[in-house]
């Protein structure tokens, strides 16, 4: 029982000591931050991550982050720099070094040719009085009070803190180049977020002869056969001019059998849900979800400008896409 709870005592302590070190960041995020970023949207190449051990982990990470929100940006791993990877980066490109002594020998060897090449140096460090600080345009500060670490040794809430501050770069850098959804998505074209992001409701909606339709007028009896031939739980019901007059479910035949109605007589115009919502083709399959969400309805009519329907999709459709 005194090991559960020592345990216990010591996790928590430690997301304290974390939560506080991030918690020292709000008051930094100042001049030198703002400067940072300029440095950044002004670059007319790449930002180049350089990190050591657990700083490098982090800057990698920070490197991913910022080509994935519209920054372009790698990571160089600052000993293979020495060793020829220093080829990689040009006079265009701006350097973010990351470590939390500020005088990693790997990255301090780098200075030299840094400034030689005049190439702009951007520094995340937990000493602003640090060699690497002291020869950056500007310094990030990501020092922390105490590591998590009892032993205040293992690099903790300094990483923590790092890789906050690195996401806090990458969002604003996002929200000052007005990077939206799409742009987001063509990052990330494979997977259920590529799918969700760029698949357009065109692409899953059933269009031609595979869209259920009956006019105004029609018999619901003749209704419910074509539902049934097309299969889609549902028909468009159509004005003589072939504009959407309203849309017929099964759930509106729940609704319809609920109240009585004489399926054998009825016309699809008594028990039709007038128009009802509709998407367009263009429209991304995440809009069309959201949709049926918000109004918790399971199908959509798609029309084009002059209202009239040229598909249909349902909650199965997007299932089958990956968007939901």
């Amino acid at each position: 029982m005194n090991q559960t709870r020592d345990l216990i005592d010591s996790a928590q302590r430690t997301i304290r000591l974390e939560l506080e070190a991030v918690q020292e960041l709000l008051p930094r995020i100042n001049a030198d931050f703002i400067k940072a970023c300029e440095l950044i949207l002004s670059c007319k190449g790449r930002v180049v991550v350089v990190g050591m051990g657990k700083s490098g982990h982090i800057g990698n990470k920070i490197a991913a982050t910022l080509a994935s929100t519209g920054t372009t940006a790698f990571f160089v791993h600052p000993a293979e720099a020495s060793h020829g990877d220093m080829g990689m980066i040009t006079r265009d490109d701006i350097v973010l070094a990351l470590s939390n002594s500020g005088s990693t020998a790997e990255i301090v060897t780098l200075l030299p040719l840094i400034k030689r090449l005049g190439i702009r140096l951007i520094s995340m460090t937990g000493n602003p009085d640090s060699p690497l600080a002291k020869a950056a345009e500007v310094n990030l500060d990501a020092r922390v009070s105490q590591e998590a670490c009892p032993l205040n040794l293992a690099p903790t809430s300094s990483t923590t803190a790092s890789l906050v501050l690195g996401d806090a770069l990458a969002i604003a850098l996002l929200e000052a180049r007005g990077f939206t959804a799409e742009d987001f998505a063509f990052s990330h074209p494979g997977g259920a977020l590529g799918r969700r992001l760029l698949l357009k409701v065109e692409n899953v909606m059933h269009a031609g002869d595979a869209l259920p339709r009956v006019n105004r007028g029609t018999s619901l009896r003749d209704a419910l056969l074509e539902m049934t031939q097309k299969g889609l739980g549902m028909t468009v019901v159509l004005e003589a001019d072939g504009r959407l007059a309203g849309i017929f479910t099964d759930g509106d035949l729940r609704r319809t059998l609920d109240k009585g109605i004489d399926v054998r007589q009825a016309s699809i115009d008594e028990v039709m849900t007038p128009h009802g919502k509709t998407a367009r083709a263009e429209m991304l399959a995440a809009e069309a979800l959201k949709i049926m969400e918000d109004h918790k309805i399971n199908a959509l009519v798609v029309v084009d400008e002059q209202d009239r329907p040229v598909g249909a999709l349902n909650m199965h459709d997007l299932l089958r896409a990956g968007v939901m």
